[in-house]
This record gives C-alpha cells, structure tokens and sequence, in this order.
C-alpha cells in the first residue's frame, strides 16, 4: 500500500468518526444536513473530486421524497448530498447492517441519519415502522434501489421491489437520480494518486407519482437513457 493510500485512509477514518460523535449530539434535521454536507466537501476535496450536477433546475427546494439512485461505490451517498447542497431535503439512508456495524462507518452512520435494514430478520415490520415515523418526523427517505453496490460491468443492476412499498406505504413521490459516472472508479484512481483531478456528474430525473404504476426500472433506465 502507497504512503498517499495510507494517509488518505488515515485521514478518511479520522473525519468520519469524529463527525459522527458530532452528529450525535445534532438533532435538527436542517443542522444534521450541514454537517453532513461539510463531511461530504472535506473527504471529496482531500480526493480532489468535484461534483457536477445535471439537470439541478429539477430538484424540489423543500418537501419530502424517496429519493432512488444506482450504486457503485462507497463515495455515493456523498456525491448526493453535494447535489441535494442547496435545498432544504433531509433524507434518512436506508443501511444495511454491514454497514450499520462496521468499525469504519458504524459511528458516523448510526448518527447521521439511517435507517438499518436487516434482511435477517425474519419480519420486517419493524423496518417499515421506522421508516414510517422518520416521515412522520418531516424526513425524506434516500434508498438504492439495487440494494447492494454493483460490481458488475452493467450500467444498472435489477431493483428490487422494496422502495415501491416504501413509496406506497408513505405516499412519497419519487425523485430518481443517476450517478453517471463510475465512482469506484474515481475512488480507485484518487487513491492510486493525489495528482488526480475527477469530476463526478449525477443526474437529476423527474418526479415520479408514487402511484405510477410503471415498471420503475424500465422508466428509470428510459430517464436517463441507460442501455
């Protein structure tokens, strides 16, 4: 391992914990959504990406949603709140529990704004009850719909039909966003060297009715013209 991939691991670590055990003690939504923001800025700056947003003119300033986008690496949910940076929509992720519980993450997950899926679990009751009084609370729901990061060479692996429910069940529209570029990819070459310059471009769709009742991954790739 490189001396720059061990400092920027070091580095990496260091920020998310100590802004998660500050996130701990936040609980306005609009507070937790700054410095969730802040995060986002200092761990992207240190990885000399930026991030190009297409399409901004149709993201809501306000209200709630279930926000759906694709999923290719662990710098994602960052490069969604860097587009989302200019309104006032606070989302809880949807976490699964690796990640809920890891050494790395847990701390900051658990405090920024989660909501653990446990696909152990036997009922799931419990999942949707969260979800419903994170809504009730006033907050959007951010999910991926491919329920795990794809590692394929596919543009866009199968959905799966949970976020429909979520959608139904909490009458959110649906506000569907395509991170274009590979970010696994982008995250590789930034550790590989700090000369790296990348731009990240995410993609903002239309709103969608929660009652559509479409195939949403046919309209999902039509949106954003995916092969």
């Amino acid at each position: 391992m490189s001396f720059h991939k061990i400092k920027l691991a070091i580095y990496a670590l260091f920020l998310t914990n100590w802004f998660g055990f500050k996130l701990k003690y936040i609980k306005d939504p609009l507070e937790k959504k700054r410095v969730r923001l802040e995060y986002a800025q200092k761990i992207l700056a240190e990885l000399n990406i930026t991030v190009e947003v297409k399409n901004r003119e149709k993201i809501p300033s306000k209200g709630q949603y279930l926000l759906l986008s694709n999923h290719r690496g662990i710098i994602d949910p960052l490069v969604v709140e860097l587009a989302l940076k200019e309104t006032e929509i606070f989302g809880l992720w949807i976490s699964k529990k690796e990640l809920y519980n890891s050494p790395f993450f847990g701390v900051f997950v658990r405090n920024a704004g989660a909501i653990l899926l446990d696909r152990e679990k036997s009922q799931m009751g419990g999942f949707f009850a969260d979800i419903k009084s994170a809504v009730n609370e006033g907050n959007s729901i951010f999910i991926f719909p491919e329920g795990t990061r794809n590692k394929s060479e596919k543009s866009l692996i199968d959905f799966k039909e949970g976020f429909r429910i979520i959608a139904l069940k909490n009458k959110l529209p649906i506000l569907p966003v395509f991170i274009r570029t590979h970010t696994n990819k982008a995250l590789g070459m930034s550790l590989k060297t700090k000369e790296a310059e990348q731009t990240i471009t995410i993609e903002i769709g239309d709103l969608i009715d929660y009652k559509e009742k479409a195939n949403f991954e046919e309209l999902y790739k039509t949106m954003f013209q995916i092969a």
